[in-house]
């Protein structure tokens, strides 16, 4: 949950500052770029976490009573 919110904020100042070097002289940010980007990093990120959590977890535990086999 932290590296999503890290990951998010991180993305958030990106965006941000993409927004207002591609802005023209009439505007301060241009909210299409900006926007779109930041949208781009939420929607990436709800599908890392979808796809993780669809994922069976792997390396169960062994049982104590199994032989290793040598």
């Amino acid at each position: 949950m932290i590296r999503s919110v890290l990951v998010l904020v991180f993305f958030f100042v990106v965006s941000a500052a993409v927004g207002m070097l591609v802005a023209t002289d009439d505007e301060y940010f241009d909210w299409a770029v900006g926007g779109g980007l930041f949208a781009l990093a939420v929607a990436g990120e709800g599908l890392r976490i979808w796809l993780r959590r669809g994922r069976p977890k792997t390396g169960a535990k062994k049982d104590s009573t199994q032989s290793s086999g040598i």
